[in-house]
């Protein structure tokens, strides 16, 4: 299995060995999730039943079933092991390390504080600066929301934002010279009912 992870890992350009990458789904886990327990127990009698009506099903995984947070698992470490460190973005981008964490403060960019300080999640990045149009897009961001929402809204299709005639990622409409405002109006709604 150890080799078949790294060929997948090499492949997907994520500089990690098999067993840090696992290490690295370990603790998302742990952070990310509790012990699967019966979901019912969570909601009196009347709202299960109410639950129930409505169509939801609140019987625990069975046994062959696959858990739907084990994907969300696998995202966290990704976004984690290609987050970058305040000084790999300072080295990036041509500044000081100080000015990066500056634009942290200041909401210029977005980041989370781990083991060994700062995280920058690399989609806000291009090759050699930050990406266009990204402190426009910031502003619209929900500030309460996850990075792991924010990470999977900048690099997921949106079917608001095409170029030519196929939908792109917020983050391709914006290496490719497309409006920040309608990527930050899009982003105003992450977290909201549709």
């Amino acid at each position: 299995m150890t080799v078949a992870l790294e060929t997948i890992l090499a492949r997907a350009g994520l500089r990690v060995t098999a067993n840090e990458f696992l290490s690295l789904v370990e603790d998302a886990a742990k952070r990310l999730i509790t012990p699967q327990v019966d979901p019912a127990a969570h909601f009196t009698h009347s709202e299960r039943e109410a639950l129930g009506e409505a169509g939801l099903d609140l019987a625990p995984l069975a046994a062959n079933e696959t858990d739907p947070r084990a994907r969300t698992v696998a995202e966290q470490a990704v976004l984690r092991d290609t987050a970058l460190s305040v000084n790999q973005a300072a080295e990036r981008i041509g500044v000081d390390s100080s000015r990066i964490r500056h634009r942290i403060g200041d909401g210029r960019l977005i980041g989370w504080k781990d083991r060994g300080g700062w995280r920058l999640p690399a989609w806000q990045f291009s090759d050699n600066d930050v990406l266009p149009g990204l402190e426009t897009v910031l502003t619209g961001m929900p500030q309460d929301q996850p990075a792991l929402v924010l990470a999977k809204f900048m690099t997921t299709a949106q079917d608001d934002l095409e170029l030519g005639d196929r939908p792109v990622s917020p983050r391709e409409w914006l290496l490719a010279g497309g409006s920040a405002r309608r990527v930050a109006d899009l982003a105003s709604a992450i977290g909201t009912p549709a």
